[in-house]
């Protein structure tokens, strides 16, 4: 992380909630459109059909059994079998249907979510715990699959089912219908406020997670393990991670608890309306007015026992789509994020690459407060030759890297490659153009030969093993039990600092870029590795254009050009003869690093 890089706070941290609107979560499903119709016809054939079982139950207890007709109530007993069979043959279907179109949303939202964060500046990632990252992707989306899966297909159902029933109710009798739908409105006022309820504690739920993530990936990592151990810090990071984990278990009891009383109170009430039915029914015999048949009182309260499944579902269905809705605006809130480095509209593309950068009057802020971090840097740099930016920490340095591969973009004056404006540039010629290799080095989880290839996927197994022995690490790979198959271990750590650079120094090599970045590569080196990787720096530097950023500067004494900055501005500049017998701030820096020869300090 550097000094000067700007703080990025998350759209949730700054206090702004953008609203995850209903008709943007409708256009998610809206590629899948086709397969949610036949879903919706699904749905509606197994409407009718559940609907039909209790009108032949009537016809079965009014008639067929009363009279005697054998033939009739075998047919009606087999169309009340032959429409359990069809109710579950359409259920797999729509299940099976929906569970498809409802993974591939997910996935498509994995996929945005990720997409847009390749495209987030440098300053995002600095700034954000890898973690919270990683909690959006799974634990966000991840708890979106309900929703996506089954829900909206639950809420189709469920509603045609319900209308279906209470269309079948009403024709069998209008006045116990009423009596059947009078606290309806209460039940929906209760499933409304148990979602809001909910929602609150699900945003709070999910934030407790991603907390609890972060905090996992930075301690059980190779590094945090490390730190812990060798500070002896173990039980205070289980301690912190307890108690992550007791914050979560109080949301989870919450978000499980919220509302379940209401919610219970209304399956009560619906469980006795049987007897309602009954009573009322009783009533009408003993008052004289006209009653119902006996098969008609049954078959009703069979449709309004099968309302009860439906009306339920669908009053938690809503409180389950208000509880989704806090985690979309999460999701939304990412995908929401402004992109500051974009490719313009027609860019240029380089074929052939000579590898002139030029830096042309620059001027660069993180952040308009706190001041320019660049000021009217002016340097080119010829294809092939090679230029060493040294000075103080926070003079910029890095900054001034960032700025040809358009990790940040300049916010005055303009970078070129071969004298076209990198932000003309499209993404894939400056990603051919500009190698880096820094003194972070990143290896992947995988096998050396993979680590490789990532700069080539394409590389055959003779580039690679060239690559190898142009950076000097061959015969360090060929000596172990498994070669270029042995697995790196992650972020590298079966190999030494020295031999990370090599591999880093082989990938870029393997790579063949004509712009050579290098950011105080050999810095966390001791002395002997140091010179080992200088000579692989060396053979890669060969023949490019080499931008070399650096604290010991008996790595750029040979630099044919290097320049001083100081407080973000060009001090000096000249080769290294010429500032030492200048006696500047370069020579200052050469004498507090301890490299000026005494003939040099005799000068």
């Amino acid at each position: 992380m550097k000094p000067d890089e700007p703080v990025w706070t998350p759209p949730e941290r700054a206090g702004r909630q953008p609203p995850a609107e209903l008709r943007r979560i409708f256009r998610l499903f809206h590629p899948y459109r086709g397969r949610l119709a036949l879903v919706g016809l699904l749905v509606g054939a197994s409407s009718l059909v559940s609907v039909a079982s209790p009108f032949l139950l009537r016809e079965i207890l009014d008639t067929a059994i009363p009279q005697g007709r054998t033939g009739l109530l075998t047919l009606l007993a087999l169309g009340m079998v032959l429409t359990a069979v069809m109710n579950s043959v359409f259920g797999v279907l729509q299940t099976l249907i929906s569970t498809t179109v409802g993974q591939r949303v997910m996935h498509d939202l994995r996929t945005a979510v990720y997409t847009q964060l390749q495209r987030m500046p440098l300053a995002f990632f600095t700034r954000t715990r890898t973690g919270e990252v990683q909690s959006r992707i799974a634990n966000d989306i991840g708890g979106m699959q309900a929703t996506v899966t089954s829900t909206a297909t639950s809420l189709v159902s469920n509603l045609t089912a319900v209308i279906a029933t209470v269309v079948a109710m009403l024709a069998l009798d209008w006045r116990l219908t009423v009596v059947s739908l009078l606290l309806l409105p209460v039940f929906v006022w209760i499933s409304r406020r148990v979602g809001q309820e909910r929602k609150k504690i699900t945003t709070q739920r999910q934030k407790q997670m991603a907390a609890m993530a972060a905090t996992v990936t930075e301690s059980l990592s190779v590094s945090g393990i490390l730190l812990g151990r060798t500070m002896g810090r173990s039980d205070s990071l289980t301690k912190t991670f307890s108690e992550e984990s007791e914050r979560l278990v109080d949301l989870e009891v919450r978000s499980s608890m919220a509302g379940r009383w209401r919610m219970s109170t209304i399956g009560i009430v619906m469980a006795a309306m049987p007897a309602v039915i009954y009573w009322a029914a009783g009533l009408t015999l003993r008052a004289d007015v006209t009653s119902v048949s006996l098969g008609t009182l049954v078959a009703f309260v069979s449709l309004q026992q099968g309302l009860f499944r439906p009306a339920v579902s669908l009053l938690s269905t809503g409180v389950q789509m208000q509880t989704s809705l806090a985690l979309f605006q999460r999701i939304f809130e990412y995908l929401d994020l402004d992109v500051d480095i974009t490719e313009p509209d027609e860019p240029v593309r380089l074929e052939k690459i000579r590898g002139e950068v030029a830096f042309e009057d620059v001027t660069f802020s993180y952040d308009e407060q706190t001041g320019p971090t660049l000021s009217g840097i002016d340097v080119t740099v010829p294809a092939g030759h090679s230029l060493a930016v040294v000075g103080p920490t926070g003079s910029g340095k890095s900054t001034l890297s960032y700025l040809v591969p358009r990790l940040y973009d300049v916010t005055e004056g303009r970078v070129t490659l071969d004298g076209v404006d990198v932000r003309d540039l499209d993404f894939d010629t400056l990603a051919r153009a500009v190698g880096v290799v820094s003194q972070e080095t990143y290896l992947f989880h995988a096998s050396v030969a993979e680590n490789l290839r990532f700069a080539k996927p394409d590389a055959t197994d003779e580039e690679i093993e060239a690559a190898a022995r142009a950076a000097q690490i061959h015969e360090h790979i060929a000596s172990l039990p498994d070669g270029y198959d042995t697995l790196v271990g992650e972020r590298g750590y079966r190999f030494s600092g020295g031999e990370k650079q090599r591999l880093a120094i082989a990938r870029t090599i393997l790579r063949d870029p004509p712009v050579l970045i290098l950011d105080e590569a050999t810095s966390a080196l001791d002395t002997r590795t140091e010179h080992a990787v200088q000579q692989a720096i060396d053979a890669l530097s060969r023949g490019r254009t080499t931008l070399t950023i650096a604290h010991r500067l008996s790595t750029v004494r040979d630099a044919d050009q290097i320049v001083v900055l100081d407080g973000g501005r060009a001090a000096e500049r000249g080769t290294h003869e010429e500032l030492i017998e200048r006696d500047g701030r370069y020579a200052a820096l050469v004498r507090r690093d301890g490299t000026l020869t005494p003939a040099a300090a005799a000068t």
